[in-house]
Parts: structure tokens; C-alpha cells; sequence
């Protein structure tokens, strides 16, 4: 049988132009839609139903292909980057950027198209990525990714993974993200190179449907049209680009900013005899309870419940001769990032990303806790329960002795992610420092953690004598509930998240009782608001602090401040900045209350 042969038909019929298609994409789907080349099984032979079902086979395959990838193209363009704003609406848009690239395609010669269409498949794979990370930040951190300095974060991701699920777990979790990255990077660029060859090879449908789909975007955007609330002309895409660019631009720059501003500290050359004088002979108590926001006391659906704990509290350490005052400061940092509200909060400078925590851990900058180790007259420590391994940055907070998770005795299980019970940790305190005699007064950072998501398991208050070595956790946390089930319901986290809160407040206001004395002040404050589920979005970054001392010269020093006496403070308490806060106490407990130093310019 000759070469052009059909098996017993009329040779080959070959167009004329056949030589003047000069790209071989746009012969590649010849057969997409139907169009078969001319030579074929002969009207009347044998063999023409099975190759004519080939045909149809191939033809409606190509279809599909084509259709997918579309769809998929589309949805990458139309995808908002928020969860909040993944709404049926938001993919009845026209995307401009899908119009705009497409006429671009047509222009371009077949090499250079070719290329194009590599690039942009690439590019719009990286761009969904981008979008899903951040709407991964938004629902945890309520802020978008940031591309520049966002990126040690996926280590902490990993590490919270590990402790929560186990290293096989996370293992699995992150093999799990790397082949999604890598097919989703792969299919794009596959969807945009086939859709490239359509529109070339359908060039006389496609060059007016451009046109009208152009006309119909500028149409929409000039009249506002919108289909469930969202602009059904879409630049969603370019925006999120153009937003991006910008913050990589504002973070350069904001290394240079944040290095002028660190240079100012007004206590930098204090001498020593001169810092917190008006708490010689205190043991001095900063404690952190996790993710405490302003949501636990003022959301119509918690703060009862809270507020109840508080004014319990109150009156419960009002009877054992303590005094209160509680107000609000801001947090850099929201949903997460401890460590940032915990540095700036500590070393009076605002820290609101990584670069300017990494900054300020490997600086001499003196801190709050520092100042009492410079002071001289305290030993100080840190009970950190949720540091599971070394941690060079607590280099920062001028601590002698630092506790963490592998050093305070505790035989029982982890809840979720909290490696320690706040209970616990506030015993071991107490066993390993404060309870010494013939002790030196001591400074403390006490972490406390069993408020960390995801709320589940919750310890329980149990008699202290009962606490032990923690064993007798392992019964407790059989008896809480599942993370997996109370994370399927909004409504069950917000109830978790709300006995969390109350069970560190009630393990904190129980040790007061127990085991504080005429000597004791405790400051303790939330270090950020917790996640948007539980958040909704209202009452910002706010976190409560109150300060408690049974001796009145101490409560005294701060009577200038305006803050609302008890635990819980009200809707029009005072509200300052996190990075004031150092300077304000530093002054007030020095050898005179002074004017309260302005906060920095930024």
C-alpha cells in the first residue's frame, strides 16, 4: 500500500495552503470542533463507522480538554483572595486580564506567541498560588501574605503541624503541598498553551469576540453593573499583582525606617540605681494568656460569660486584699504572631513583621524584662511552655533562667498544640522559683498557652494539691473534645475559644489567691486577638491588661493612667499602643512618676 493511500480509497487530498501554515501549534488540534482533514475512509467502505468513531472520540476529547482548561483558566483569573469573598458572584465576571492577554496572543508571531503562552500559564499558576496564600493568611492573620518576609513562616507552620498531628502528619501535609503546588504550576501553563493554539487557529471568531467581550468590560465598569454585590468587571488579578509589588516596596523601605527608630530609646543610658525604683523588692509577674482579645470581653456572645469570670475574679482577689486596674493596648499583630506582640510589647518598638523581629532579637536594645535585670535587684526567669526547642531569641529579654517546655517536670499529655497546662505551668513556677525561700525577689515571663488554637482539648481547673507531675491530665484530656469535630462548626469554635479563655483567667486568678502575697504584682494581657472565625472581623487588634498588687503604693504609681478598676476593662477603657507601654511603666516605676514619655513617631 503506497504512502497517501487510503485502504481502498482515492489518494489523499492535501489543501494547497498546507505549506503556508508556517505554526505547528495551530496544526496540532486540526480535528478540535470537527474539522477532520480531508483524507479519510471513502463514502461506502468498510472501515468508515470505526474511524469515524475514532474521529468523534478524538473530536469530543479535544472539546473536553478545551472546555477544562478554559474553566480553569477562569477560574484562576476570577479567584478572589479572600474566603470571605468566594461567593458564586464572584466568577459571573469578565476578567480584563483575560481579554487584554488574548488579544496580545493575537498579535504575536508563533514563536514569540509560543513563548508568551509558556510564560503566562507559569505566571497565572503563580499568581493562584498566591491568592490561596492569601486567603490562608487573611482567615489566620487577617492581613495578605507578604512575599517578602512571610516566607520563615512556613517553618513555624510546619513546626505547629509536628506538634499538633505528629512529624509523620506534617510530613505527609507538606509532601501533600509540594505535588499541589507543582501539578497546579504544570496544568496551568498546559491550559494557557492549548487555549493559545484555539484562539490562532479560530482567529476570525475570536478577534470580534475580543472586541465585544472589551466593550462590554469598559461597558460594565463605566455603569458599576454588579451581579450578587461584586463588579461583574473584573481586575481583580492586576490589583492583587500591583498590591503585591507595592508591599515588597514598602518592605525595603521599611528597613531603613525601622533602623532610624530603633536608634531612639529614652532609657538606653539609664544607670542602674535609677530603673524601677518603685518596685524594689517586688516579684514582678508579666504573664501572656493566648490570643486574650478584646473579643473575649466585649462580643455580645462571649463577654457574658467572661465578664462573669472576671467580676468573680475581682471580688475574689478584692477579698484576698488585691487591687486591680485594667485597660486595653493594641497589638501589632493579630490571629497569630505572638512573638511579635511579645517583642514589641517588650522592647517599646512596634513589630509588626519578621525582618523587624529579626532585627530586634539580634540587637542590645533594652527591654522591660531587661531593665530588671540591669536593675540589679532580681533574679529573672521565664516559664515558656510552649518553646519545644532552642530558642536564641530570648537573648532579648535579659532572663537568667529560661523554662521551657522539656524543663518544667510535666509527665501528662498535650492538648493540640499546648505542649503544658496553664495550670501547670503556673505550679511549676512556683515549685522552681517562687516558692524558694531565702530567695532573691524575682521578675517573670510567664507564657500561658492553653488558650492557642484550636481550643481542643481544654484543660480543666483541678485542686492544686491534685496537679502533681500532670499525669492525671491524661484522663482530662480523654474527657475534652475533638478539635476535628468542634473545627466543623464556626459556632462550636467561638464556645471553645471562650472556655480556653476562661480557663487560663481562672488558673491565673487561682494562683494569685494561693500563692500571691503582700510582695506580688502581676501584669498579664492578651498578645493578640485570636483568628477572624472567632473575631468575625470586629473590634480590632485591642488587647485587654490589668495590673494586680495588693500593696497600694504600687497601684498608686499608676493612678494617672485612667484605667477602670477590676479585671475586665469597659468599652471606654484607655486603649495604647503595644510599643507605649514600655516607656509609660518604665516611668511610672522609676525614681519619679514623671510625665509619660511620648510614644514614637513612625
Amino acid at each position: 500500500m503506497g504512502k497517501g493511500l487510503t485502504p481502498s480509497g482515492p489518494p489523499e487530498h492535501t489543501p494547497d495552503n498546507a505549506a503556508a501554515v508556517p505554526d505547528a501549534a495551530a496544526r496540532d488540534d486540526a480535528d478540535v470542533g470537527g474539522n477532520a482533514t480531508a483524507g479519510g475512509p471513502a463514502r461506502g467502505d468498510s472501515g468508515e463507522t470505526v474511524a469515524t468513531g475514532r474521529r468523534d472520540k478524538h473530536s469530543a476529547a479535544a472539546l473536553v480538554t478545551a472546555a477544562l482548561a478554559a474553566l480553569l483558566v477562569l477560574f484562576a483569573l476570577l479567584l478572589p483572595n479572600e474566603l470571605s469573598r468566594l461567593t458564586p458572584g464572584a466568577f459571573v465576571r469578565i476578567p480584563v486580564e483575560g481579554v487584554l492577554g488574548t488579544a496580545v496572543l493575537l498579535t504575536l508571531q508563533p514563536r514569540a506567541r509560543r513563548m508568551a503562552a509558556v510564560f503566562a500559564g507559569a505566571g497565572l499558576g503563580l499568581l493562584t498560588i498566591l491568592k490561596l496564600l492569601d486567603m490562608g493568611f487573611h482567615s489566620v492573620l487577617d492581613r495578605p501574605f507578604d512575599p517578602m518576609l512571610d516566607w520563615i513562616l512556613f517553618d513555624d507552620a510546619e513546626a505547629f503541624l509536628a506538634d499538633s498531628v505528629g512529624q509523620a502528619g506534617a510530613f505527609g501535609a507538606v509532601v501533600g503541598v509540594v505535588v499541589a503546588v507543582l501539578a497546579l504550576l504544570v496544568l496551568m501553563t498546559l491550559a494557557v498553551v492549548r487555549l493559545s493554539r484555539l484562539v490562532v487557529r479560530h482567529s476570525a471568531a475570536a478577534t470580534p469576540g475580543i472586541l465585544v467581550l472589551g466593550t462590554a468590560w469598559i461597558t460594565c465598569a463605566t455603569l458599576g453593573v454588579q451581579v450578587g454585590g461584586v463588579p461583574v468587571a473584573s481586575r481583580s488579578t492586576a490589583a492583587l499583582v500591583g498590591n503585591h509589588v507595592q508591599q515588597v516596596r514598602a518592605g525595603l523601605k521599611d528597613e531603613q525606617v525601622f533602623a532610624k527608630e530603633a536608634q531612639v530609646d529614652t532609657f538606653r543610658d539609664t544607670p542602674a540605681d535609677r530603673l524601677l525604683t518603685g518596685l524594689r523588692g517586688k516579684d514582678v509577674i508579666f504573664a501572656f494568656i493566648e490570643s486574650y482579645g478584646r473579643s473575649a470581653v466585649q462580643d455580645p456572645e462571649m463577654a457574658p460569660q467572661v465578664g462573669a469570670v472576671l467580676a468573680d475574679g475581682t471580688s475574689r482577689l478584692r477579698a484576698a486584699g488585691f487591687s486591680s486596674q485594667s485597660a486595653f493596648l493594641t497589638s501589632p499583630t493579630t490571629g497569630g504572631g505572638s512573638w511579635l506582640a511579645h517583642s514589641t510589647f517588650a522592647s517599646g518598638l512596634w513589630i509588626e513583621n519578621e525582618e523587624r523581629y529579626r532585627s530586634i532579637t539580634s540587637s542590645k536594645r533594652l527591654t522591660l524584662t531587661g531593665a530588671f535585670q540591669r536593675a540589679g535587684g532580681w533574679r529573672t526567669v521565664g516559664i515558656m511552655p510552649g518553646v519545644t526547642r532552642a530558642w536564641p531569641e530570648g537573648r532579648l529579654y535579659g532572663l537568667d533562667k529560661i523554662y521551657d517546655s522539656r524543663q518544667l517536670g510535666y509527665e501528662g499529655p498535650k492538648f493540640s498544640w499546648t505542649p503544658v497546662p496553664d495550670q501547670y505551668s503556673l505550679l511549676a513556677f512556683e515549685r522552681l522559683e517562687h516558692g524558694k525561700p531565702g530567695r532573691k525577689p524575682l521578675m517573670a515571663s510567664v507564657i500561658l498557652a492553653s488558650s492557642h488554637q484550636p481550643w481542643a482539648p481544654i484543660p480543666r481547673m483541678i485542686g492544686w494539691d491534685e496537679v502533681g507531675d500532670g499525669s492525671v491530665y491524661h484522663a482530662v484530656k480523654e474527657a475534652g473534645r475533638d478539635p476535628e469535630e468542634v473545627w466543623k462548626d464556626p459556632a462550636k469554635v467561638r464556645t471553645e475559644y471562650r472556655n480556653a479563655i476562661e480557663y487560663s483567667l481562672n488558673s491565673l486568678i487561682s494562683y494569685m489567691e494561693k500563692y500571691g502575697d503582700d510582695d506580688t504584682v502581676l501584669v498579664f494581657l492578651g498578645d493578640h486577638q485570636p483568628v477572624p472565625a472567632v473575631t468575625r472581623g470586629d473590634l480590632g487588634r485591642d488587647v485587654p491588661i490589668t495590673i494586680v498588687a495588693r500593696d497600694p503604693a504600687v497601684m498608686e504609681r499608676i493612678s494617672g493612667w485612667g484605667w477602670q478598676d477590676g479585671l475586665k476593662p469597659g468599652p471606654k477603657a484607655p486603649a495604647w499602643r503595644m510599643d507605649t507601654f514600655r516607656d509609660r511603666f518604665l516611668t511610672a516605676y522609676g525614681p519619679r512618676p514623671g510625665p509619660v514619655p511620648s510614644p514614637p513617631i513612625r
